[in-house]
């Protein structure tokens, strides 16, 4: 085959592809990687010619073919995958710019690859890959930070989902998808405009944020002003940043982790406190509506996090107590002490409630490390998912497809809107995070999900940015649409499976060390609530 000269060859983890040489300004720079199935594209805009839109064409390798659309339309995103389902299959690839007139304002040159084969390694690498590019490709251009969904209007993003792709940049420098320089150039983007512009509410953040304003987006009517649940989703990736970029010659990350340090001692925890001395936290405040929203933080859920922080907070802590007059608040109720499936469920609703109870509390605090007079939450979360999949596996609605390769229910899109599917409120929806995330519970188990996934059912699932946020094969329905909140915890927990990057950051914070000291004795029993700090 001869090679034009503008092209090289380059070979990445056994993929091999061709990808143009440097260009110079305003060209249209197209990238074409061959992984298991799939090639992914991805391209780089003429930065003098904001707000195009594109098309990608396919053609067959001889080089007299003609191309053909793939994309069903334009597209306002730099990537693209195209799920072939076989391997050792080569094709060429070319991408179009539009403007906002539909006026064709660059072509780019045509690309080469071809797919290959890939061990389960590699395939969990380009998932992780492919799952980050929401967080960098779609992320917005002016705050950087995470927008809500691929549905959603472009200028909604959210904090706690930003959190979650703050933690997924970090794996993507340790993989080598990222350069430190450019992970630590967008990081600290999102960290200016989350402390210069945004408007906080006694130092927390909205749900939803303009990410081109700053200004809050209500995310329902009276929930217009600060959401510490979603906040500490946001402030765990962040104190994991300040440790990952340690560098204390580079002004840039000194820079960095001097945001961070000044945000983190900004969040006042006690003002979300129900009672002075203690008790519950409120989800929500506003200056509009005050505490009408009144939500109390109770367990188990997904917000387990919300008080380790408030309690670990070097400025503005919530006592000790809170974790067990607030977060526990009825042991009765709190506690679970059944069995489903033949497996002992410890704390939560009945059958677990949906996966990301197991997940977003546990990005960055490693649930090996908590231990209270209930259980070790490892171990309950473990056994949640083990219930979730023998649930699947028993499947007493009889929905299509569920089974030992399909299973996990948790809250994502379905197709009727959004509901946080769990065993006790199930419809027929899987959404692939909920296998994904639950790897280091499950890594047998949700691998063979994985494979199953994407081997049998990527034609229909798997999309620019990864795994389509659902599915529900009873109604012949595939998610066209992502989540932030569901896409990062698959970057991240496949991660720390993996390595545990994640939690030896976090666990590298002297607050959150001390915090984790004080669950560290399994038989430490109610004298727990004396020795908290």
């Amino acid at each position: 085959m001869r090679i034009h000269p503008a092209f090289r060859w380059l070979t990445i983890a056994g993929a091999s592809f061709l990808m143009p040489a440097p260009a110079g300004a305003g060209a249209l720079e197209l990238t074409a990687i061959g992984y298991d199935r799939r090639i992914d594209l991805t391209w780089h805009a003429p930065p003098d010619q904001p707000g195009l839109s594109y098309t990608v064409e396919r053609a067959a390798t001889p080089e007299d073919a003609p191309f053909q659309p793939l994309s069903s339309g334009p597209q306002d995103y730099p990537v693209y995958s195209d799920y072939i389902g076989e391997n050792d299959q080569s094709y060429r690839y070319r991408v179009k710019a539009w403007d906002s007139a539909q006026a064709l304002v660059a072509t780019s040159p045509s690309v080469t690859a071809r797919t290959v084969a890939l061990s389960d390694a590699a395939l969990l690498s380009s998932i992780q890959h492919a799952t980050l590019r929401y967080f960098t490709d779609f992320a917005h251009p002016v705050s950087g930070l995470a927008r809500e969904g691929l549905g959603h209007h472009r200028d909604i993003v959210t904090s706690g989902g930003s959190g979650f792709g703050v933690m997924a940049i970090l794996v993507g420098v340790e993989r080598g998808f990222l350069t430190r320089d450019q992970a630590r150039t967008q990081i600290l983007r999102m960290t200016r405009f989350l402390q210069d512009t945004c408007t906080r509410y006694h130092g927390m953040w909205a749900h939803w944020i303009n990410g081109e304003t700053g200004q809050t987006i209500p995310f329902s009517p009276k929930d217009n002003g600060g959401d510490i649940v979603e906040s500490s989703y946001l402030m765990q990736g962040l104190l994991c940043a300040r440790q990952f970029f340690d560098d204390a010659t580079d002004p840039q990350e000194t820079e960095l982790r001097d945001r961070i340090t000044q945000l983190w001692h900004d969040m006042e925890w006690t003002w979300y406190l129900s009672e002075p001395e203690g008790g519950a936290l409120y989800w929500h405040w506003s200056p509009e509506f005050g505490w009408e929203m009144n939500h109390l933080i109770r367990g188990f859920n997904e917000c387990m996090i919300t008080y380790l922080l408030a309690i670990a907070s070097p400025t503005h802590p919530i006592p000790a107590d809170s974790y067990r007059s607030g977060w526990v608040h009825d042991p009765e109720r709190y506690k679970s002490g059944k069995d489903f499936y033949g497996i002992r469920q410890f704390v939560g609703p009945p059958l677990g409630g949906p996966l990301f109870f197991t997940h977003y509390s546990y990005l960055g605090i490693d649930p090996k490390r908590i231990n209270d007079p209930f259980c070790n939450y490892f171990e309950n979360n473990r056994n949640i998912t083990r219930i979730h999949r023998a649930y699947c596996i028993d499947n007493p609605n009889g929905f299509k497809g569920y089974g030992p390769g399909a299973w996990g229910l948790t809250a994502s899109l379905n197709p009727d809107g959004y509901k946080a599917h769990a065993p006790t409120l199930d419809d027929g929806t899987i959404a692939p995070t909920a296998a994904l995330s639950a790897m280091p519970y499950t890594p047998e188990e949700s691998l063979e999900a994985c494979r199953h996934m994407y081997d049998a059912l990527g034609d229909r699932i798997w999309g620019p940015f990864g795994f389509y946020d659902a599915f529900n094969l009873q109604r012949a329905w595939v998610s066209d649409s992502y989540l932030a909140i569901d896409q990062g915890p698959i970057v991240i927990m496949i991660e720390n499976h993996r390595t545990g990057m994640l939690w030896r950051l976090l666990e590298k914070d002297p607050q959150i060390a001390k915090l984790l000291d004080t669950f560290a004795a399994p038989d430490r029993g109610h004298s727990l609530w004396e020795v908290l700090p």
